[in-house]
């Protein structure tokens, strides 16, 4: 949480404050955030005296009042992105310190937490790391013992035992962060289901460095890596179940990269259909094809659902519509996708020659497909293209405030999930429609409302996923306006919604009777909610293939119904 929280300060002061920008030293031990704080022009101050005054960041760990002094007298704007929990405990020192008590800290001395710790002891703090080092501390009165809130959970009750031993009268005060401990206790726990566990974290983390000593301490091999090139292939390849973890300031897409070499090296030691079957998977997923035939096989579906007969030239537009604008979006918003979805990324930019004729022959086929239904049907579609086409271009130059800046259609809050399931809606629910007859009836509205529904709840749902990386280049995604256990429950209330109008929609004559078997799709997606919300699955290829494999199953469902009770009147 601290974590999260510092780099979300620092993000918002880069958004709302003029240059220059600092943190006062690293803002967490994580090199590759600190990559992209460096790029959006945020330093790292060293030297107050001998730098131009700007705006300065407190990181996560905290400093001595001494030094938050220092820098308002040196003409900084202060902005403190202390841990709440850090605060707690420098809270307890000060408190403590200033009633005379002697200051035991339990941490690592260099750690620049307990160098913050130690202002607050008024100079009657001391630092030990281990239950030997008791025996090195004078005699002391009025004792309390804290904990270097990343420290090791054992490590410190041992401590406590040592302290209490040599000074009775101590008031030991357990300040280890609930979130570490938690991890700790996770990594105690899958070390006895695992053959090795991979730490993912900075070097010089702390916190860390000691989920790797807490696997060893279980006899399990551990693994401590920062990105997912050091990888030991060798060394894993043999193993049958591995565990992952990771620091606190390691970033989402950096786990998601690890998770994904991981899941790739069976396939890439496999050979023959295997490997074959992986990699056409894997080419379907990147390049958005698969979710493009979902977007034909939901054109499909819903002409069923509204009585119409169903084609190829529809399906067809749909398919080429939504490839092209997901193939686009995806060059025009790379910088959201170095971070959401690092393979993306890459896939993008070794065939960017393909991917980008593949879009421009894809939308060509689309329009031409929509001109074939009609000039209506072609309207609409050039229109919903150009501002699908539009939405990461800058439009504004000045910029419209409201709330906040908006210079591009993508600024808008929450308006990425919004378009896009609108504009699902309408390529296979409204265009369809219009091609059969410019007349917009209750059982078009019902339709074209339910397919964009089952589009946000699998937007949405990706961008849950994303959040981290959209807060990083500014993306204000829906999960992150309303925050992400918002996003899950309202995902569930409009499953639950779509479930009751599934199952009444027949008897009140807005659809055909394939809205029952539908109530299938429904499940299958509330299961994949579920699954992500307790922790079932873990994202990645699989995972991603059953989410986009949900329009696939619509039109299985519809072809079986078609096959037994299809009427072309409702």
């Amino acid at each position: 949480m601290g974590v999260h929280r510092a780099v979300e300060i620092v993000l918002d002061v880069a958004a709302k404050h003029r240059p220059p920008i600092y943190t006062f030293g690293p803002l967490i031990h994580n090199p590759q955030v600190l990559e992209i704080l460096a790029e959006k022009g945020i330093s790292i101050l060293k030297d107050p005296a001998h730098t131009a005054p700007g705006s300065v960041v407190i990181r996560a760990h905290g400093v001595p009042p001494e030094t938050k002094e220092l820098l308002i007298d040196a003409g900084f704007s202060v902005i403190d992105a202390t841990c709440p929990r850090v605060i707690k405990v420098q809270n307890i020192i000060g408190r403590h310190a200033k009633r005379g008590s002697a200051v035991v800290i339990v941490g690592d001395r260099r750690h620049p937490e307990v160098a913050g710790l130690l202002g607050f002891a008024q100079g009657r703090g001391y630092v030990i790391r281990d239950p030997d080092d008791v025996k090195t501390l004078p005699d002391l009165k009025h004792v309390i013992v804290v904990a270097q809130t990343t420290q090791d959970a054992r490590r410190f009750q041992a401590v406590a035992e040592a302290v209490l031993a040599r000074f009775p009268d101590a008031r030991v005060f357990n300040t280890i962060c609930d979130s570490t401990h938690k991890r700790q206790a996770e990594v105690r726990e899958m070390a006895h289901d695992v053959d090795a566990v991979i730490v993912v974290g900075g070097q010089n983390s702390g916190n860390t460095r000691r989920l790797v000593q807490v696997a060893e301490q279980e006899g399990v091999r551990a693994f401590h890596i920062e990105t997912e090139s050091e990888i030991d292939s060798e060394a894993v390849a043999p193993l049958k179940t591995v565990g992952i973890t990771a620091g606190a300031s390691t970033p989402n897409w950096v786990i998601k990269k690890v998770y994904r070499t991981l899941e790739s090296l069976p396939h890439r030691q496999q050979a023959g259909w295997r490997q074959g079957l992986y990699r056409l998977q894997r080419w379907l997923l990147l390049s958005n094809t698969y979710l493009a035939l979902g977007a034909g096989c939901l054109s499909y579906t819903f002409a069923l659902l509204s009585g119409i007969p169903p084609g190829l030239p529809p399906a067809l537009m749909a398919t080429c519509y939504v490839l092209s604008m997901h193939i686009l979006n995806n060059f025009t918003g790379k910088e959201a996708v170095r971070y959401n979805d690092p393979d993306r990324a890459q896939f993008y930019e070794e065939h960017k020659t393909l991917l980008l004729s593949l879009a421009v022959v894809s939308g060509g086929l689309g329009l031409f497909m929509a001109f074939k239904l009609g000039p209506v049907p072609f309207f609409v579609l050039v229109l919903i293209s150009v501002l699908g086409l539009l939405y990461n271009v800058t439009l504004f130059a000045r910029g419209i405030t409201m709330g906040r800046k908006i210079t591009r259609i993508s600024d808008i809050p929450g308006s990425k999930t919004v378009l896009i399931a609108m504009a699902w809606g309408v390529v296979t629910v409204v265009v369809p429609h219009l091609a059969v007859s410019l007349q917009v009836t209750t059982t078009v509205v019902f339709s074209a409302l339910l397919a964009a529904v089952l589009a946000f709840v699998r937007t949405a749902f990706f961008d849950i996923l994303d959040m981290q990386g959209d807060r990083l280049v500014g993306h204000e995604s829906l999960p992150l306006v309303i925050g992400k256990e918002k996003s899950l429950r309202l995902l569930k209330q409009l499953l639950i919604l779509s479930l009751a109008v599934l199952l009444f929609a027949p008897v009140m004559k807005l659809t055909t009777s394939l809205a029952n078997g539908l109530i299938l799709t429904v499940f299958y997606l509330a299961w994949v909610v579920q699954a992500f919300d307790k922790h079932w699955i873990v994202p990645g290829f699989r995972f991603e293939f059953l989410v986009e494999s949900v329009f696939v199953l619509t039109a299985g469902i519809a072809g079986i119904w078609h096959l037994f009770f299809y009427s072309p009147q409702i």
